[in-house]
């Protein structure tokens, strides 16, 4: 059987930095490291002059960060990025630009292997992944929640293209938004803002500060006081609208 070889890219300011990364993914026989940078400019090159499918990406570097070396990212055939940070906070970041995975450092072992694995599992997807990377996005858009956009979430190690109508809700907690369905819960990509701006204002209606509800999936809703609703979903969970976006309740009647 012939393996396939993942032609990788090292990008990291700190030389020690790519020496120990290096030295980690020689010990994979299906990884080739085909080359390393020390800045963003470089990394540009080098993934222009030779075509990596796998590239692990620093965040923190001068002059350009791993952010910024994504959005300039225009040749055919782009990457699977990995970025690797010191600070877990870029986790968030990490996701909006596109990458499938971010390793903290110093970089475990059984960590990276999860991730090289995961970048040869996902390759066959990467068409798809490539051109969400390179307009910073995490789904397909469609105008006004049409319907046909796919939503990226992720559940450990495994990312799910998810149906706007299984969506119950978006749901912030500090700086992390989670989708709702009706069993279980994802990591979101994109920030409840940018979520709100991109659906648009049909299927889903922003209830409080930290919660966009799926209209369609709203199956009870009970007067508190005279600007406070309790609403309840499809899967018992209750929502409290707060006085501020009450406006959203008379939406959600006239729907």
């Amino acid at each position: 059987m012939t393996h396939y070889v993942t032609r990788t890219l090292i990008v990291d300011d700190e030389p020690i930095a790519r020496r120990i990364l290096r030295e980690e993914l020689e010990l994979f026989p299906e990884v080739e490291v085909a080359g390393e940078a020390g800045n963003g400019w470089e990394a540009l090159q080098k993934i222009a002059e030779i075509r990596p499918d796998l590239v692990f990406l620093d965040l923190q570097m001068p002059e350009m960060t791993g952010l910024e070396v994504v959005r300039h990212l225009t040749v055919p055939g782009l990457p699977v990025v990995v970025f690797v940070t010191a600070f877990d906070q870029h986790a968030i970041q990490a996701f909006e630009a596109g990458a499938i995975d971010y390793l903290l450092k110093p970089v475990d072992g059984a960590r990276l292997h999860r991730a090289v694995d995961r970048a040869r599992r996902l390759r066959n997807q990467l068409v798809g992944i490539a051109h969400t990377m390179a307009k910073t996005a995490s789904f397909s858009e469609a105008p006004n929640g049409s319907g046909s956009q796919k939503i990226l979430g992720r559940n450990g190690d495994d990312y799910h293209l998810l149906d706007p109508d299984e969506i119950l809700a978006f749901c912030k907690e500090g700086e992390v938004v989670w989708i709702m369905t009706a069993k279980q819960k994802f990591l979101a990509g994109k920030s409840l803002q940018t979520l709100q701006k991109r659906l648009g204002e049909g299927q889903f209606r922003r209830v409080q500060r930290n919660v966009i509800v799926n209209v369609d999936h709203v199956r009870k809703m009970c007067p508190l006081t005279g600007q406070r609703w309790r609403i309840t979903l499809s899967n018992s969970s209750q929502v409290i609208v707060s006085t501020h976006e009450a406006h959203a309740i008379r939406q959600i009647l006239q729907w």
